[in-house]
């Protein structure tokens, strides 16, 4: 079981940062990814970290602004979200697989809630 948190309202140029708890069970050996969908569109992979070398995935519309990190004697994975854009605003869901590929959420077999992250002035 996942849980989300962190999203909310934020200006253009703020930051963001997600966290994504998993309850009862430990992430160890799991791949997270951070997903996100905006309204009409496909749900789209924007990082991921791999659970056995720390290995990191950004999708090109992020990379250098997001930054993705693990701590899993916190059962936590973080997404810090700088330089946020209008663009941004989507809901983000947490998935964790054990060999969950970073740009396809069908490879995903848990799935948090989603928290709305809102980007205007």
């Amino acid at each position: 079981h996942l849980v989300e948190s962190g999203g909310g309202l934020v200006q253009p140029g703020g930051s963001l940062r997600l966290s994504c708890v998993a309850s009862g069970s430990s992430l160890d050996y799991y791949a997270i990814a951070w997903f996100r969908q905006a309204p009409g569109k496909e749900r789209e992979g924007v990082s991921a970290i791999s659970g056995s070398d720390g290995s990191t995935y950004y999708a090109d519309s992020v990379k250098g602004r997001f930054t993705i990190s693990r701590d899993n004697a916190k059962k936590t994975v973080y997404l810090q979200m700088n330089s946020l854009r209008p663009e941004d605003t989507a809901v983000y869901y947490c998935a964790a697989a054990i060999s969950g590929r970073p740009r396809l959420p069908e490879t995903y077999d848990y799935w948090g809630q989603g928290t709305q992250v809102t980007v205007s002035s």
